[in-house]
Order: structure tokens, then sequence, then C-alpha cells
């Protein structure tokens, strides 16, 4: 939808990534008048270079993983299955233009004004949109095309981040690539060195393995996937190196060691207080955290404060200028797309008038998607500890599940952490087949205070994956079944 005849809106949203979007839409559900600004697609990174197009490879490399053990289940192929990942990259991009085409569509269903270009703030209500021209180049480029002055009675932030990298190592797209590379290019090395064990670099160091690739994975910390409980932490690691995937954590490297040659990188990296070795690869992955993007968006014209970068709010989103709210990898914390668009929804009620109920993020559940995947939502057991709350827990694992037998993805648990007194859940970690669509279980009984024996008590279809959550809660009191 074109940008309309007026300049005046109850709402500017500015990006129109899934928390942009989100308050777009639910803000004209409220009968705002709204205009949603991006100089890009709507969708922003994880439509177009983030979750989607990533899940879309990791489908294609699980689905070929899992064709090599067809004859664990009677199939028989005619020899080995490949794979072309011209094909693979191909399905990618078809998934994310059919999404893209849905989320335009909506623009016109909820009556939203879509203006094309990159937005500055000019103080807290009015902001400069240097317009996309025809050929869709940004002002300034061939084909730009101008200047329009929106004014509001609130704006929403929500401009993302961008990826980042380690001082000194400045990825090329050819030898030194990002994430963002990956999502947008068909070709694969023969080996590969990935830069940072959290989600991200996790769930490339799966795909990039089931599909033959020889990974060398670096983590700085002890620990890979470090935000996720220890035990957790400590499957997947196992897990990886069953696999074949080599993975050194407390990896130290000087970025000054890394040479780019014609046909590969090199650099001397190995475990903190050991020596290092050379490593030579076809590519190094860096995925090492994004950095928000607050830079020239007219932040200096407000009272909006910034920590390293990234925007101050409270549980409403608010930030310190009145009628400026800020949402999604601006603000930093989980930054996850889901949660972006839950902060974009508290941010349109509470401009509505309707007093929602504040952000709470030990309720927002996380989502990784390694073979084997991991879900969690909540308290580790080690932030217990460190707050202070006495705890009980119960772990049930996936061999034990009828289930998991006959899928043939027998690895992993789900260990449910319950307060001590009050028996009310605190943390739901899972590791294992499907987890990611398990977690939602756990994320509506915290929603709604549940307790653990209310989870286990809860009836749960026989043989399914999820008797393991119900197992698992029902072991907080000793009370399992199975085991």
């Amino acid at each position: 939808m074109a940008a309309g005849t007026t300049n005046d809106f109850d709402l500017i949203v500015l990006g129109a990534g899934t928390g942009g979007y989100s308050a777009a839409f639910r803000a004209a559900q409220l009968g705002m008048r709204v205009a949603l600004v991006d100089q890009g697609k709507i969708g922003g990174t994880c439509l177009h270079l983030g979750c989607i197009p990533t899940k879309a490879l990791l489908e294609s490399a699980e689905l070929f993983a899992r064709l090599k053990k067809a004859g664990d289940f009677g199939i028989v192929l005619e020899g080995q299955p490949g794979f072309d990942i011209e094909v693979i990259a191909g399905r990618r991009d078809q998934i994310v233009k059919r999404m893209w085409t849905g989320l335009k569509s909506l623009v016109g269903k909820n009556k939203v004004t879509w203006i094309a270009g990159r937005g500055r703030l000019e103080g807290a209500t009015t902001v400069r949109v240097a317009l996309n021209g025809e050929d869709g180049a940004p002002e300034g480029a061939p084909g730009g095309g101008g200047e329009q002055v929106l004014r509001a009675g609130n704006v929403i932030l929500a401009t993302g981040s961008r990826v980042k990298s380690l001082p000194g190592l400045v990825p090329d797209g050819r030898r030194i690539i990002t994430s963002d590379d990956v999502t947008t290019k068909a070709d694969l090395p023969k080996s590969i060195a990935i830069v940072g064990a959290g989600a991200v670099g996790c769930e490339f160091a799966s795909l990039y393995h089931d599909l033959g690739v020889a990974v060398t994975l670096l983590e700085y910390l002890p620990g890979i996937m470090p935000l996720e409980d220890r035990d957790v932490s400590q499957a997947l690691e196992r897990s990886f190196k069953r696999r074949g995937i080599t993975v050194v954590t407390a990896a130290r490297f000087d970025t000054a060691s890394v040479k780019v040659g014609a046909k590969d990188v090199s650099l001397k990296v190995g475990p903190e207080g050991a020596a290092a070795e050379e490593l030579r690869v076809e590519q190094l992955l860096v995925a090492t955290g994004r950095a928000p993007n607050s830079e020239e968006i007219g932040l200096e014209t407000t009272k909006v404060e910034l920590d390293r970068g990234f925007v101050k709010v409270d549980g409403w989103m608010r930030t310190a200028e009145p009628h400026v709210y800020a949402i999604g990898d601006l603000i930093g914390g989980l930054m996850l797309a889901h949660v972006a668009a839950h902060e974009g929804i508290v941010a349109v009620h509470e401009i509505a008038g309707e007093s929602p109920e504040p952000i709470d993020y030990d309720h927002q559940p996380r989502a990784t998607y390694t073979r084997p995947q991991v879900a969690s939502i909540g308290l580790t057991e080690q932030q217990c500890t460190e707050r202070g709350i006495a705890i009980k827990k119960g772990v049930f694992n996936f061999a034990a599940d009828a289930k998991a037998l006959i899928v043939g993805e027998t690895e992993g648990f789900a260990k449910v952490i319950a307060d001590a007194s009050t028996d009310e859940v605190l943390g739901v970690h899972l590791v294992g087949p499907s987890v990611t669509e398990l977690i939602a279980e756990s994320a509506l009984g915290m929603t709604l205070e549940a307790t653990a024996w209310e989870i286990g008590a809860a009836t749960h279809p026989h043989p399914t994956l999820s008797e393991v959550v119900g197992e698992a809660a029902l072991a907080v009191a000793g009370r399992q079944l199975n085991a």
C-alpha cells in the first residue's frame, strides 16, 4: 500500500521486522491510523536473512541425515542419498518469497500505510523519511524518491540489529563470512570454522555437518550454548562430538593470526592455557552476536537513553522520551523474533491505554534448531542458585519414551525446575527431537502459573514425544511412572 495523502498518524512504526509489523497490525486492529516505515522489505532480518531461511536450510539438512538411516526403518533406497545445494537454496528462497508475499497482503488487509524509505526522528513525534525510488534505491542514489515528513502521536522504534564481527576480523563474503552470507547464497565449503557457539553458531555447525562439511566450532566460554541450562549445554556438546564435530571451548585466538588466502583461511587457535595450533579451513563463519541499529535514526534529537548502543526501556517498552517506544533487537535482551512481536503488542496496548501486563522475560520461550533441538523457558538451575531460590527438579530421558524410539531419535531429556516450597514451575529445559514444538506447553503452563504437579497431572496422549514433559514434571515429586 502506497503512502496516503495525509502525513498525520496515530502511530509511526520505524522498522518492519517481526516486531515492527506485529505492532503495526495490532495498532491498526485497535483503530489507529498507522504508518509502517522501512527502507527494505517487510519481514526484516528474521524473514529475509535469519530465522526463516536458516530453518529452511536446517530442515533439508535434517531430512538428509534421516535418509541416511532409512534402512533402520526398513526403507530401501537405491544407492546412497545425495543432495543438490542449489535446489536446497532455491527451496529456501521460495519459502521466504511466499512468506513475504503474504505479509505484503496483510499490510493492505489491516489498512496500514506502507512507506518505503529510511526514517529518521526529528524530535519525539516527527519522522523524516528519505523515500526509496521507483527502482527501490534509497534517496541519494539513482532513482531516489525525495522526502516525506510524518507526524504521529506516538512512535515505536523497531530498527533491529545487524551481524557484528570481532575487532580485526573483517568479513569479505568469500573466505570470512557471516550468517547473512549463508542465508543468501548457494555454495558449500568442504571445511569451515565457526567462531561463536551460541544458538546461531550451533545451528550452523549442525547444518554444515549434516551436509558433509568438516566443522570446527570455537567458543570463548567454557561451554557451548552458554545461556542455556548447563545440563542442556553439556548434552548438546556431547552429541556434537559423537557426530564428528570438532568442538573447542575456552578457545583463544588472536584475530591477527587470521590469514586469508586464495583457497582457504588459516588461524592459530587452542584452548585457554594450551599452545595454539594452526587451523586451516575453506571458510571462517563469524557468529559472535549482533549489534543494534541505533545509529542515524535521530535519537540525538530526543531524550532516548542508550546502554552500549541498545535503547533503554521499561517493561512496557517506554523510553525516557514520552511517546517514543522501542522493541526488538534494538533494546537487546533475548533478541528473538517472537519476543520482539510480543514486545510490540505490549507497546501498542500501552499506547492504547489498556494497561497491559509488562514483559516478563522469564516467561519467553527460546528455541534452537540444532540436531538434537534445544528449547527452554524460564530460569536455569544455575540462575536459581544465583538468585538464592530453593528448587526441586525432575528429569526424564527420551530414551524411555516410546514415540522417541518409534521415530528413532532418543537423544536428550526434559528437565523441569520448580520452586521447592510452592511447586510453581520456574524453568523447563529440553534437548531432543521436536522440542522446539514441545516447549509451547510449558510456555502456556508458566503463563498460567502452573505447578509441576499440574503439568504432570495433565493427560499427555500416548505414544507421543510430549510425554517426556509430563513425566519430567511428575519426577519433580518423584512420581514419574515410566522410569
